[in-house]
């Protein structure tokens, strides 16, 4: 079943007024910086390569600065209950706060996007320490998810002014090295709403489409559009929840998280069956893949150059497009609550996202949501 896609030289035809280069770095706001930031360089193999609190004239904080690759997660806890932090924690559990943007000019790009229809959480500012200049302002997006803009030219130290190198906390590399998309759950009627927003504020185009029909199963359902900055360096799919008999994966994030916000984050590796192997051994959960998926994998499929007794074994899910062919599988989730969990995706040639999946990872989801009552 064929996905719609949109090659992105014929959806932009017009120069691109919102230059972004990547993703900079990802912050979760969580209950304890200190453990979630073990928790990763334990099981995933994240460095831990920097740090902001009290020590460092930090006073209501503390962060920890996560590296693999060239994904740099920042893991931040409140240090007091009347936080903003604390009541985002208190209310959604842990997950993504801001997802920040790497750009040339931050005033630019907060002007645009607020002149465009943003609204403006922070205003540009200047953050200065002996290694330079970091600028720096931010927007607010779906719920309480925040992008900023980041414009590090300038500065030549390890992190952000007021963190500290850390030298000595070395994770075991699972051989992470980029991220490949970031989801967001939104509600019933909002993803066009979404859309809009990253098409007309921050000059995103439609990269594919996935209606309800594609993507169900016997009782659940979702709509998917996904959105990538002009470069496509960036994607950002946006999911919301269809009608079904039973309660959408979707729904059942929205209701725990109590609101939209970051559903999974899609990390690339060169080596899938290395890395899932790797995470595997460590404790990372994965969701477990119906036998019944690989006797029908190899005919719809074809040939492949990874071991498919591997790939089995591991439960990766492959799929192919008019590009090459996709391997990709998806932890449970990484918290309490069923909300934030990761994808490790392998890419050989194929740009799409896997929906000849769909239905085998949305079974796999709901036997986890039969589990807890959910579905």
């Amino acid at each position: 079943m064929a996905m719609t896609l949109t090659r992105p030289e014929a959806a932009r035809p017009e120069p691109d007024f919102m230059p972004i280069h990547g993703v900079d770095h990802v912050e979760f706001w969580v209950g304890n910086a200190h453990q979630t930031a073990q928790f990763y360089r334990t099981l995933f193999g994240f460095d831990i390569v920097a740090y902001a609190g009290p020590e460092t004239e930090v006073r209501d904080r503390a962060s920890y600065v996560l590296r693999q690759g060239n994904i740099t997660f920042v893991v931040t806890a409140a240090l007091g209950p009347e936080s903003a932090i604390a009541h985002h924690v208190a209310l959604h559990g842990d997950g993504v706060a801001d997802v920040v943007l790497r750009v040339d000019d931050v005033a630019h790009a907060y002007t645009e996007a607020t002149r465009r229809g943003a609204t403006g959480l922070f205003a540009p500012t200047s953050l200065e320490s002996k290694n330079g200049i970091v600028r720096r302002a931010t927007i607010a997006t779906y719920g309480d998810t925040r992008h900023s803009f980041l414009e590090r030219h300038d500065y030549h130290g390890s992190f952000l002014p007021g963190y500290r190198r850390i030298r000595t906390m070395h994770g075991e590399s699972a051989g992470l090295k980029a991220i490949d998309h970031i989801v967001g759950n939104v509600e019933l009627g909002q993803m066009n709403r979404w859309v809009a927003f990253y098409r007309d504020v921050l000059g995103f185009s439609q990269l594919a489409h996935f209606s309800d029909e594609q993507v169900s199963t016997e009782y659940t359902a979702l709509m998917s559009k996904v959105m990538q900055n002009g470069s496509g360096r960036v994607k950002f799919p946006i999911n919301e929840p269809a009608p079904g008999r039973r309660k959408s994966q979707i729904q059942e994030y929205l209701d725990f998280y109590r609101g939209p916000g970051v559903q999974h984050i899609a990390l690339l590796t060169g080596d899938i069956i290395g890395t899932v192997r790797a995470l595997q051994q460590r404790g990372v959960r994965f969701l477990h893949v119906p036998d019944a998926y690989y006797t029908e994998m190899r005919a719809r499929i074809g040939a492949i150059k990874e071991n498919f007794d591997a790939v089995r074994e591991l439960g990766i899910l492959v799929d192919r497009d008019d590009d090459g062919y996709l391997l990709q599988t998806f932890t449970e989730p990484m918290q309490d609550r069923p909300t934030l969990f990761f994808e490790v995706i392998q890419r050989r040639g194929a740009r799409g996202f896997g929906v000849g999946n769909f239905r085998a990872l949305f079974e796999a989801i709901e036997l986890q949501q039969r589990k807890r009552g959910n579905l």
